[in-house]
Order: structure tokens, then sequence, then C-alpha cells
């Protein structure tokens, strides 16, 4: 290592990759108060979602009615609709790392490459990293790993058992599985940005860029990208019949080549709508889909995803279609979508805490697309909504697994019950799971001035399966709980409603299920983006002190998240929610629109 600084870590958990997986793993398991550090190899955060591949944020909910992800990825989902109406990347990439640089227990390593580690008897003792910026190597000591590198860097450091390519059909007895198992996998993608402009543009291509002069000869890929804005370039992908991991950078060479040649073909060759366009951001840093493929206690597998079997260790859910791009890419005719494989999904599939842990590394976990899944299983698990979702449930059970010093499969053994309902409390969804109602909250005396509140007590907390499983309440009307004797209150729980479908929002509806604008046309330049109008705006809880007088014991006039849990300290006979409708000055709406108050729970303990 020559003379190069060499600075010692002694987290509890040492997270690999900050994408969404890395991100919430790291953030789940912090806020349970594990000591974490997160090693990335990038300065932004987000992965596939950052300002360096600019991909949006797809999940169940992006395929399933209600199944958008809640839980922490909701909340910064919701922050970035809040803070950022005009989709802008600089903002969104500031908003990834502020919720890890200043979460507390977090410690972040960026630009810092894992490059070694230290096993021993089937346990990993350490992992090295370098960081390029300060020319530093980092050892991180940890009692628990979680890879959620993408790449699954760590299997290759440890020997952790590992998958790569297509598995034959009658090993899993899955209908998409092949005659004969192979190493292809799905490609790499670099996106395209253009914006609108009231003039026009002209373009003159590198000359190192392919020609693409008839749509026959860019394989007849859909490209109406100009007229659709909730599309884009997917289809510049290549790398499926290469080494996903070792042949990068010549599949980014050649992406690059093909990138510039459709940009051509679209402003230089037909009528594309394009005049006026103006190119302007091309990726550099192909977004990957698949490489390595952790194996864990079980392999998720296409019958499973379809299926939707009740696992007990359910800890994570999907809704994604199967969406597997075949290993041809860009060089597949795109006729009818020959160059996919796809079915869509009707409902939620469960993923057990057994498919994200080693099988053989007893310490490590993973997170992301590189779960215990099967390659079409993977087809599915493998979007960034679901990706998040595996993260914040291997953070949690991370945290579970440390409080008791268990490994994770002894956690998944002997503490699942916990781990899940420490999820429900945090606002995740499991399909087959409720959450239990707080003691305090149960044993009292639940009323409401408008309607009927008994749905805040069902321990579901979506619209699903027909049922909308929530409280319509008007503004200024009280939902109330009245207790036997004098109660001692420290902490309410409130989950609203977000519109999680993305339906009353205002601006252009095609894009509002993204975290950020990949095509800008003109007539969407002065747009911004909405706040879900349903959402709780200003709220007042209010206690019965013992003069039979009610009085304020929480305020708030500017809430934008869903889940909202707050610490109080009270002795009170009675306690009530009331959404509220105007500042005192009546001049500021203090709703987002609706005179309704839709709510999933509200719980004193």
């Amino acid at each position: 290592m020559g003379n190069m600084k060499t600075v010692i870590h002694h987290p509890q958990l040492c997270v690999i990759g900050g994408g969404f997986g890395g991100m919430l793993t790291a953030l789940a398991a912090a806020r349970h108060g594990t000591k974490v550090l997160l090693m990335h190899d990038r300065p932004v955060l987000g992965g596939n979602a950052s300002s360096e591949i600019r991909m949006w944020v797809s999940g169940a909910g992006s395929r399933v009615r209600n199944l958008q992800e809640t839980g922490i990825m909701e909340e910064i989902l919701l922050e970035n609709m809040k803070r950022n109406p005009e989709r802008n990347f600089a903002i969104w990439d500031s908003i990834l790392y502020e919720k890890i640089r200043f979460e507390e227990n977090i410690e972040l390593l960026l630009n810092c490459t894992c490059c070694d580690a230290v096993t021993e008897d089937s346990r990993i003792i350490s992992v090295r990293g370098f960081q390029l910026t300060t020319y530093t190597w980092h050892q991180v000591e940890a009692e628990l790993y979680a890879d959620c590198s993408g790449d699954s860097i760590l299997a290759e450091l440890t020997g952790a058992e590992f998958r790569v390519g297509r598995e034959a059909a009658e090993e899993f007895h899955e209908e998409f599985g092949l005659n004969e198992a192979d190493a292809r996998t799905m490609g790499m993608s670099l996106m395209i940005q253009a914006r609108e402009t009231d003039h026009v543009c002209h373009f003159t291509p590198p000359a190192w860029a392919y020609t693409f002069r008839t749509d026959e000869e860019m394989k007849n890929k859909p490209h109406r990208c100009l007229q659709n804005i909730g599309t884009n370039f997917y289809w510049i992908e290549l790398g499926g019949e290469y080494d996903s991991i070792r042949d990068t950078e010549i599949i980014r060479d050649e992406l690059l080549k093909i990138a510039f040649g459709v940009w051509d073909h679209m402003k230089n060759h037909g009528d594309h709508g394009a005049d006026n366009w103006e190119l302007e951001w091309i990726g550099f840093l192909p977004g990957k889909r698949e490489s390595r493929r952790y194996v864990g206690d079980y392999i998720l597998n296409q019958n499973d995803v379809e299926q939707h079997p009740d696992f007990p260790d359910e800890v994570a859910y999907g809704g994604w279609q199967i969406d597997n791009h075949l290993p041809g890419g860009f060089f597949m005719d795109g006729k009818s979508g020959a160059h996919l494989q796809k079915r869509r999904l009707t409902e939620p599939y469960g993923i057990p805490l057994r498919c994200l842990y080693s099988r053989n590394i007893e310490n490590l976990m993973f997170a992301g697309r590189n779960i215990s899944a099967t390659h079409i299983g993977f087809a599915t698990t493998r979007v960034m909504g679901t990706v998040g979702v595996i993260g914040q449930a291997v953070g949690t059970a991370a945290s579970v697994a440390l409080k008791y010093h268990m490994t994770p499969r002894q956690a998944c053994r002997e503490k699942i019950g916990e781990i899940q309902d420490i999820l429900l409390e945090d606002d995740c969804f499991l399909p087959h799971r409720r959450r239990r109602i707080w003691e305090t909250s149960r044993q009292a005396r639940l009323s409401c001035d408008y309607g009927d509140c008994s749905a805040l007590h069902n321990g579901m907390e979506h619209r699903i399966w027909g049922n909308d499983n929530g409280y319509f309440g008007r503004i200024n009307q009280a939902v109330t709980y009245t207790f036997d004797a004098p109660t001692h209150l420290t902490r309410f729980r409130l989950v609203a409603d977000s519109d999680l479908d993305r339906e009353y929002v205002e601006g252009n509806p095609d894009a509002l299920n993204i975290s950020t604008v990949l095509m800008r046309p003109l007539s969407y330049n002065r747009t911004t983006f909405g706040f879900p109008k349903c959402m709780i705006k200003s709220y007042r809880i209010e206690a019965l002190d013992e003069n039979g007088q009610w009085r304020s014991i929480c305020e708030e006039m500017d809430n934008y998240q869903r889940f909202i849990r707050k610490e109080i300290d009270v002795v009170t006979k009675a306690v009530r929610f009331i959404p509220l409708s105007t500042y005192a000055s009546e001049a500021v709406s203090e709703t987002y629109g609706s005179a309704t108050a839709h709510i999933f729970a509200f719980e004193m303990g």
C-alpha cells in the first residue's frame, strides 16, 4: 500500500453501495440505533436514479394499482415532490445526499471503492476500500455486512456463492426458463435527455457515431419519445452477450456510438418532430440491469412471483411485471416488442428474508438487484422501488440481528415476527400481514365527529383488494380517543393518504411516478409538478386537561409526509386529532386542495 494513509472504522453494519438498496438499508438500520458505515464508489447517491444515469424510480405501484412503495421510499419521493417541483437533478441528488449524510448513526464514504476483504471461517472480518478523492485507504471492521453494490463485489472477494445468467427450465420448473442454462444476462443502457426550444436546433453527430438512416437500420426500436414524455430510450441497450462486469468499458463505448447515432436519426433522418429539440444530456455511465446474483437460503423464482405464496419470513414485496430484456439488446428487432419478454403481474408477491442473506457467509446480507433469485424472478425484483423496500427490510433485519447478537439466519428463524412488526410499524407493506394496533389505542374508545372511523384499527394502511382501509373525515372534524382513566401518552402515529397512484396531482400525468423528468417539451417548461391534493397539510392534536378544557399538544402547519410518528408527554382522559382548514388570518390555505381528510391510521400510545 506504500505510504498512503489508512483509516480504520468500527461500525456495527457496513453497507457497500449507495443506490436505493444501500441507502434504505443504511437508513433503516441507523434509525433503529445501529452504527452504520456506507461505502459508495460514486460522488452522488441513488444508483440508477442519480444524475449520472437518470432512470426514474419504478416499482410495484407502476404496474399494480395502490401498490406504490411506502416507508422510507415514499418519504424520499414526497420530499422530492415538495422541494423539487421542477424535478431538477441537482436538487434530487442533494436530497439523497442529505438523507444519508445528516442521518445520525451513518458515516458516509463517497468516491470509495471496495477493493478487498478478509474472511475467516465463513465470516467476513473486514473490507477495504480506496477513496479516490483523498487517496486514502479505508478499512472497515464490522459485525455485519450488506452488499448493495449491484455487482456483488463481496461475492468475488469473500467466496460467497452467486449465480450469473439464465437457468434451465427444469431446475425450478419455470415457464420462461431455457432448455439449457447459459451465462447471458440483461444488458445496460445509456439515457438521453433532451429539451424543446422555440427555435430550430441543428445537430452534427460525432464522426465516430453510428449512422441509422432508416427505422430498419435502427432495428425498429420504438422512438416516439418526443411525443410521449412517459417513455425513454431504454432500448439503447447492450451487454447481455458480454461479461456485464469485465466488459463494461467496451460496452459503454458502443452504447455512446449508438446513443449519438439515435439522436442523429431523430434529428436528421426522417420526420420525428425533433426540429426544435436540443440534446441536453447523454449519460456516460451505463445503467446496469444484471450481473451477479447471490445465493441465499432460498432462491425466488417465476412460480413465486406469479403465484405469490405466503412466505412465513416475508419482509418485502414486489409487483413490477416480469420484464426480461433479452441479451441481444439493441441489435434485436424491436417490432412488437420482440426484444423483450414480459408478463404482467396482477397481485403483489412477498419476498422472504431467506433471499436476503448469504447461504455460506454467515454475516453477509444483500439488497438490490443482487438478491437470491433466478434470472426470471430477478426480472421483476430488479426495479428500484422494489430494491428500496428490500433495503429497508435488510436494514431492519440487521438491526434486530445485532440487538440479539445473532447471525441473519438465526434472526430469520427466531425473530422474524419482531422484524415484521417493526417493518409494518415503520409504514412498510407486507401482502400477507397486518400491523398490530397499539394496545393503548386498542383499549380506548375511538369516535369521530363525522363518518365511520373504525377502519383506523384494521391494521391495513393501503387501499388494496377493493378495500379503502381508511377514514374519510372532514376538515375541522375531530377523531377522538377516550380513556377510562387518566392515561400517560408518550407518542402518536399518523398515516395520511399521499395519493400513491398520483391521480390527483397537477402537472404532466405521465411523469408523476418518476423522480425526475427525462424529456422536457416546451409546453411543460413552465409547469411545476403539483403535490397530492389529498395529503393532510395542517393538523392539531389536543388533549383534555384536568379542567375539562382541550389544549394543543402538537400542531403542524406544513406537513408533506404520509407517515408521521412523534413523541409527546401528556396525562389525559381524552385526546383528539383535528385536520385544519385555514390559518388564523384565513389568507393561506392549510390544505393541498381537498376539503376531505383521508387517513389510514391515527393512534396514541
